[in-house]
């Protein structure tokens, strides 16, 4: 049976881009694998805790010599890690927050790089190749190719490096100027928004074909 892991992150709830984005992706994936199975993570509204100390002792350390704070926290890193092992395709919304990934992101991440889990402890080849991992990008500015904040969106720069050593390559759809229909110096953008959104979807409509009823 397949499974999507669907991840969230935004912390704007209904007036998230990526959420209605991903949602729509989400749906699209069900059309398309009407047996298969949905696992859903909010980090917007249940953050992770970002890597301390003993959270990266705990990853070191053999398990029979952990405390019991170092227990709980391989317990959830064994936890993320299952997560996307039980997953053929991995749904990540990621907006773009002061030209960076929301933090709930990056200790996701953090999390998920643990020797002998998802990377091979030995060889150092990544466990967690193979899937599908589609990224859906927001941001509310302009940061392509010739804008005056080209080369700004540090998100969707490093995803693919953080999570280099796991074997995961993902795939983007991006919408950008999403802050065009609620900053008022941006209206003369919101065409350009509009325009960038609906291809998004198309995107996305695009990544499965429906199962015929």
């Amino acid at each position: 049976m397949t499974n999507l892991l669907h991840i969230d992150s935004s912390i704007t709830g209904e007036h998230s881009v990526s959420r209605r984005l991903t949602a729509r992706a989400a749906a699209a994936w069900r059309a398309a694998h009407p047996e298969g199975t949905v696992t859903y993570r909010d980090l917007g509204a249940d953050p992770l805790p970002h890597l301390d100390a003993v959270t990266n002792t705990a990853k070191s350390v053999p398990s029979e010599q952990h405390t019991p704070e170092q227990a709980a926290a391989w317990r959830l890193i064994n936890e993320l890690v299952d997560e996307v092992k039980a997953a053929d395709t991995i749904l990540l919304g990621l907006p773009l927050y002061n030209f960076g990934p929301p933090s709930t992101v990056k200790a996701w991440v953090d999390h998920l790089i643990a020797p002998g889990l998802s990377v091979d402890a030995e060889t150092r080849e990544g466990l967690l190749g193979g899937r599908d991992f589609i990224v859906v990008t927001s941001r509310g500015g302009g940061y392509g190719e010739g804008t005056p904040r080209e080369g700004w969106d540090h998100a969707q720069s490093w995803i693919p490096h953080g999570v280099w050593l796991t074997g995961l390559e993902p795939r983007f759809v991006t919408a950008e100027l999403t802050m065009a229909k609620v900053n008022p110096a941006m209206a003369d953008l919101i065409p350009l928004a509009e325009a960038s959104e609906a291809e998004a979807e198309r995107a996305i409509d695009a990544l499965w074909t429906p199962v015929a009823a």
